[in-house]
């Protein structure tokens, strides 16, 4: 794909797009990136953050809901050196990360609500590769994201960028 912005998107494309509201900050060692949505749902636990991970990306983007809690990192340096060895373009957190010097300095797109040096726990609780919520956007698996450092929007289909 070429370079995304996403202020053009919407001038070109508006009407189909949903536009996230600015919650989340972005950390990764790219500003830009796009890719077909997968979504992971839970809530301080990131064992299937991991399994989604170890999956060939093949340039998607994991949208993680972690119900916006700022107790525990859902993402960090191991899981976005292991996102981009396995060519995923994108990770997107309804919640924390943690490791944002190492992560800027890797080749993946991170966006977060903050950082929180606290790890996850691991109980292999959750939901994947369903309908999430929130930045009032719903991201459904198989739509495409575009992200970049004005924001966050979601379509239906992949745009021409």
């Amino acid at each position: 794909m070429n370079e995304v912005r996403t202020a053009d998107l919407c001038d070109a494309y508006e009407s189909e797009l949903q536009v996230a509201a600015p919650l989340l900050r972005s950390y990764g060692g790219v500003r830009a990136f796009s890719g077909l949505i997968s979504t992971v749902r839970v809530y301080a636990d990131n064992v299937l953050v991991r399994a989604a991970l170890e999956e060939k990306g093949r340039g998607r983007v994991l949208v993680v809901d972690g119900g916006g809690s700022l107790r525990y990192a859902l993402f960090g340096d191991r899981l976005a050196q292991l996102a981009q060895e396995n060519g995923w373009n994108g990770i997107v957190v309804y919640g924390c990360i943690r490791d944002a010097q190492a992560i800027a300095a890797i080749t993946i797109g991170v966006q977060a609500l903050a950082t929180c040096p606290r790890k996850s726990v691991k109980r292999g609780e959750g939901e994947r590769d369903i309908l999430v919520s929130f930045a009032d956007v719903v991201f459904q698996p198989g739509h495409y994201l575009y992200a970049d450092d004005d924001g966050i929007i979601v379509a239906e289909r992949e745009l021409d960028t």
